[in-house]
């Protein structure tokens, strides 16, 4: 879907948000209950934002992936930290991965299976194949590493990155 210009508002449905300071764009499909930065999270990367049953469907498309296990925004703060780095990860590596956002209930069912327990958390696929996840807040700077280390990593070669705080 072409996204229009910055500061330009989306066709939608729906009335659109004025912009953010980065510029998030409003999109028609997404759910009303969102947090603002879990929405520009979405914006800004072209996330689909998934339920359990949706997420093998997504996750086997080719290519390199990132899937956001969100928490309740209201409950966890450090939730909305990652929301708001991830654009930025994105951004960084050039746009390379996909995005998806999976609310807290499709996160929870999903997490045993990448072996996590610490929240906010990301997994990073390729190919459908599991690379590796970053769990628990950690500095920017740390997360930008852990990602190109992901994104470099060789498909079935799994890695978890699980220092720092977290739920």
């Amino acid at each position: 879907m072409d996204q229009p210009a910055c500061g330009q508002p989306a066709q939608t449905a729906r009335p659109p948000r004025p912009p953010s300071k980065g510029c998030a764009i409003s999109t028609p499909d997404l759910p009303s209950d969102l947090h603002p930065l879990l929405a520009r999270l979405v914006a800004e990367t072209g996330a689909s934002v998934l339920d359990a049953e949706a997420f093998d469907a997504w996750a086997a498309r080719p290519g390199p992936a990132m899937a956001l296990f969100a928490e309740d925004a209201d409950r966890y703060k450090e939730a909305l930290d990652l929301a708001a780095i991830v654009p930025e990860l994105h951004a960084t590596a050039g746009m390379r991965f996909r995005v998806a956002l999976l609310r807290p209930a499709a996160a929870h069912v999903l997490a045993a299976r990448y072996g996590f327990e610490r929240w906010p958390a990301f997994v990073i696929l390729r190919d459908g194949h599991y690379l590796g996840a970053v769990n628990a807040f950690r500095d920017r700077g740390a997360y930008v590493g852990e990602l190109q280390r992901l994104l470099n990593a060789a498909a079935g070669t799994s890695s978890r990155a699980d220092a720092g705080q977290g739920r």
